[in-house]
């Protein structure tokens, strides 16, 4: 593949494909047989917020969601029209600018609502919502069991156009567990009372990444992914099937390599001293790009994998290259991504993190150059 343009610039880049992005929509959507809203909330999960929702329209999605206003909108700022959906919890005052911009909000209590009510009635506009219900993540939103008083009260208010309802899934990426069946039954209950009233909305979204694949009859009018556009398993448990691709890769390049005589310390502290002549190379990057600050990590050098010695500094890291005999100054080093025959993915990473894949994504750093190519092929 030929290698995206502009990285010779960078000293720590990502590199993100737009193209495995588009796909991994597409076969989701091609999976769940129903819309899909793409999750590109807290940065696009780190990869570019902007380009994933344009990869993702790309691939079909019928929707973005985001957590803040804010979020969405950078999204019209650069021009996109999808729909698009706040799931988390919106100030008043950000109610009118989201009505302008052509914003749906989301509702999940009568206080909330009635915040947004008086906003809207005030300026005589009309908010369109989407009602979050907690089947069980212990999380925003009412009971279902309330859900049917609260909708008819929300479909009397002139203020409010009520798009969709929708919950969340606690265990979804547990396949084994019965919690995602007992929220589809809580959520088919309070669907079955509103269709008995006429007033079940015209979207009705819960699944998840996880739910989308793991558990069909939760897929409802649409499906909301997150993880899974990435081409990121959701978890040990609940992996992709085939067919997906993950899009991002971290990489940085070797700036210095030295030879270091025994007994030399490595790094803040001294937390690795060599015990022999070592040869040890400077990887610009640390823990300010999202780096984890810890030891004994694992990147990539001409193909092979090295261990990070001591502890991780703000801006760089150091390797040993005593196996790396061909590893120059300027070579590139690859600490999530694919080099020559060998990969060290996301979940790799997390795992020696202790954390999730998600929580790695999200944590690289605003100041790490994003390196767009795929979405042309």
């Amino acid at each position: 593949m030929k290698k995206p343009d502009g990285i010779e610039n960078f000293s720590a880049w990502l590199e993100i494909d737009l193209g495995a992005i588009r796909n991994n929509v597409k076969r989701l959507g091609e999976i769940a047989g129903k819309p899909v809203m793409a999750v590109v909330k807290a940065n696009g999960y780190g990869h570019g917020i902007v380009e994933t929702a344009r990869a993702a329209e790309a691939g079909g999605a019928a929707w973005c969601g985001v957590a803040r206003v804010e979020e969405a909108q950078i999204l019209r700022a650069a021009g996109l029209q999808i729909p698009i959906l706040v799931m988390g919890y919106t100030p008043p005052e950000q109610v009118l600018p989201a009505v302008e911009e052509k914003i749906s909000l989301t509702v999940y209590d009568p206080a909330v609502a009635k915040q947004y009510l008086q906003t809207a009635a005030a300026s005589r506009k009309r908010v369109a919502v989407h009602v979050k219900f907690d089947s069980g993540m212990g999380r925003l939103g009412l009971f279902p069991e309330e859900g049917a008083a609260f909708v008819r009260w929300l479909r009397q208010q002139p203020e409010f156009e009520v798009e969709g309802i929708f919950s969340h899934f606690a265990r979804a990426d547990e396949p084994l567990a019965e919690t995602t069946a007992w929220q589809i039954e809580r959520m088919n209950r309070l669907l079955d009372q509103l269709e008995k009233e006429g007033l079940r909305p015209a979207l009705v979204h819960v699944s998840n990444s996880a739910g989308t694949l793991y558990h069909p009859a939760g897929r409802f009018d649409m499906v909301r992914a997150g993880i899974a556009i990435y081409g990121l398993h959701p978890s040990d448990e609940a992996p992709l099937p085939d067919g997906f691709k993950p899009a991002l890769s971290l990489k940085a390049r070797l700036v210095s390599i030295k030879e270091l005589p025994a007994q030399h310390g490595v790094g803040y502290n001294y937390r690795y001293v060599t015990s022999a002549p070592e040869r040890v190379g400077v990887v610009s990057i640390g823990y300010a790009d999202g780096y984890r600050r810890k030891k004994g990590g694992q990147m990539l050098v001409c193909g092979q994998r090295v261990t990070v010695l001591g502890t991780v500094c703000m801006d760089q890291c150091m390797v040993t290259l005593q196996d790396v005999p061909n590893a120059r100054v300027g070579d590139e080093v690859v600490l999530i991504g694919a080099q020559g025959s060998d990969c060290i993915t996301m979940e790799e990473v997390a795992q020696d993190w202790g954390t999730v894949n998600y929580e790695v994504a999200t944590s690289m750093a605003h100041r790490l150059p994003r390196v767009y190519f795929g979405l042309q092929d």
